[in-house]
């Protein structure tokens, strides 16, 4: 099943099952995650529901992220491809721990954005930057779990994308944290999420810029499981019902990585006028436009930043 949460003329939010090529909503105002914290149960019992209602054009309402506000989004580095290939271009190496463990950060549930969603360049940023990604959407609490408990915690797969100022980020991490600014202005999400049971195990990955070819890649090349992922995400802690667990970038999946392969003049960062296409496999499209951000304010009369 493909599950979409949209926005109404006045506002009001919905969610939705697909049909073919149309949506039907859940009848009342149900969000997505209020149908998890089960074994899929609410899920199919509200897709019963919706699909005995009258359908609705999604080309007459706004699509939104499926889980519009998730309570938390940890964001993974899992692809080992890139992982090596952005690594050797600038002269180093994997560190050993990053086959030992798998690695995330928190990045910013208020700066979801949905699939077709005109997205700012982070204000002061001239090296902004997709990432394209997958994202599990977790189904129901766990905590300490094993990988194959972890796996059956996931309500389904939704395509991300991580937008990183790549300027920023390179200046906040000298500060030993981050990336901070240099990742929070912007992440995309959508246009569904779908239940595990369809997503191709070797869904091809591609993204575009201004119609262009740019990135390819598979999610069976993922160095770190999903059921990896998850449970470390939740040792010693939880996690709940909406969580977003992102792949991180597959290879070739950002222009940070392509440009230092093949030269900044091949592959330039992105600016006010571009669009971006991402696509996964099952998953859908993000297709959005990239707009000016807002102008730096100084924190301080004798500084810029």
């Amino acid at each position: 099943m493909r599950w979409s949460s949209y926005s109404e003329a006045d506002g009001t939010v919905r969610t939705a099952v697909w049909r073919d090529e149309v949506l039907h909503p859940v009848p009342g105002a149900t969000a997505l995650v209020d149908l998890l914290g089960d074994d899929g149960t609410r899920l199919r019992t509200a897709a019963d529901a919706a699909l005995a209602a009258p359908e609705v054009d999604p080309g007459t309402v706004t699509l939104l992220p499926p889980v519009p506000r998730p309570p938390s989004i940890r964001d993974f580095m899992a692809f080992e491809e890139h992982v090596v290939t952005a690594s050797a271009a600038i002269g180093l190496t994997v560190d050993p721990l990053w086959y030992q463990q798998p690695v995330f950060y928190f990045t910013n549930p208020a700066s979801l954005r949905g699939p077709h969603e005109p997205v700012p360049v982070s204000p002061g940023s001239a090296a902004f930057d997709y990432e394209l990604e997958v994202a599990a959407v977790i189904g129901r609490e766990g905590s300490d779990l094993d990988p194959d408990e972890a796996v059956d915690h996931v309500a389904g797969y939704v395509l991300f994308c991580d937008w990183s100022a790549r300027d920023l980020q390179g200046e906040e991490m000298k500060l030993n944290l981050g990336p901070a600014k240099g990742k929070d202005s912007a992440s995309s999400c959508g246009p569904w999420m779908l239940t595990p049971d369809e997503l191709p195990a070797a869904a091809a990955m591609r993204a575009a810029v201004n119609g262009t070819p740019y990135s390819a890649g598979r999610l069976d090349a993922l160095y770190w499981s999903f059921g990896e992922m998850i449970a470390y995400a939740s040792r010693g802690t939880r996690v709940v019902p909406g969580d977003l667990i992102g792949s991180g970038t597959v290879g070739t999946g950002c222009i940070l990585e392509l440009s230092r392969v093949h030269g900044a003049d091949a592959y330039t960062y992105l600016g006010p006028g571009d669009r971006v296409r991402l696509e996964v496999d099952g998953l859908g499209a993000v297709d959005a436009p990239i707009v000016a951000g807002a102008p730096v304010r100084p924190l301080r009369e004798e500084n810029t930043r």
